[in-house]
């Protein structure tokens, strides 16, 4: 098993928070976003924007470690697929990292 350090471990718990459910962790019942119901709505702008602000806020919340730039959220509505990419640094760090993360429908 390879240990993540540095970007690599803060991209890791990126993505383990925005694919976690809320009441997913036993006695954590705030981590995580709930992102993947949005893919069982109908898709509007109104949903991918609140899609947005849940991974922003997931991130401030639990991720202290970066900073993050912008959140991006697109959908392919052909293949049920919500495409998100989040631009963040990592604190003291200026390089600007970008992480994307597919979520797609699985019933």
């Amino acid at each position: 098993m390879a240990i993540k350090t540095d970007v690599d471990a803060v991209k890791q718990s990126i993505k383990n928070l925005v694919l976690t459910n809320k009441m997913e962790r036993p006695f954590q019942p705030t981590l995580g976003c709930d992102i993947r119901k949005a893919l069982f709505e109908n898709i509007s702008p109104t949903t991918i924007i609140m899609a947005k602000q849940a991974i922003v806020e997931t991130l401030e919340r639990h991720e202290p470690r970066c900073n993050i730039v912008n959140v991006k959220a697109s959908v392919d509505e052909d293949n049920n697929a919500l495409y998100i990419s989040v631009v963040f640094s990592v604190i003291n760090n200026e390089d600007i990292q970008e992480l994307n993360l597919v979520l797609e429908r699985v019933r």
